[in-house]
């Protein structure tokens, strides 16, 4: 919550662990049945949207560019600009808890690409090439 501007209930990470600036982090996302999500996806049967997953990996991304910049980030935030190569391999279910792995693949000036990695136990769920933007 210091490095990104998302609160609840657009939260979806509950904190970035193995930050190593400049390359990689992993978020973290305990799914609980609480997410206001699940009333509606889907009643009886409640599945993580793939859109919040893919979001998730934006915030995680989100925090790697801060944590990166350091004193550079303040005052600026970061904007998701694309998404490509998105896969949902499985669904991510309350009770699950959800590791985002973030990698760096490049970034020139102020843009920012990643390769994301969901998984729940190891298993992958969910993947994406995503990019961002830092302004002010």
């Amino acid at each position: 919550m210091q490095m990104i501007p998302h609160r609840y209930p657009f939260l979806l990470i509950d904190r970035v662990a193995d930050v190593v600036p400049d390359k990689s982090a992993i978020g973290i996302k305990n799914v609980s049945i609480n997410e206001s999500f699940f009333a509606g996806h889907f009643p009886g049967r409640a599945v993580m949207p793939g859109v919040l997953i893919i979001e998730s990996m934006a915030q995680t991304a989100g925090v790697l560019v801060v944590y990166t910049l350091g004193k550079k980030a303040e005052g600026k935030l970061v904007y998701f600009m694309s998404i490509e190569e998105a896969k949902f391999r499985r669904p991510v279910v309350p009770g699950d808890r959800l590791y985002i792995h973030v990698e760096k693949l490049r970034s020139r000036g102020n843009v920012w690409k990643f390769v994301c990695v969901a998984k729940v136990e190891e298993i992958k769920v969910a993947e994406a090439v995503v990019s961002a933007m830092i302004l002010d």
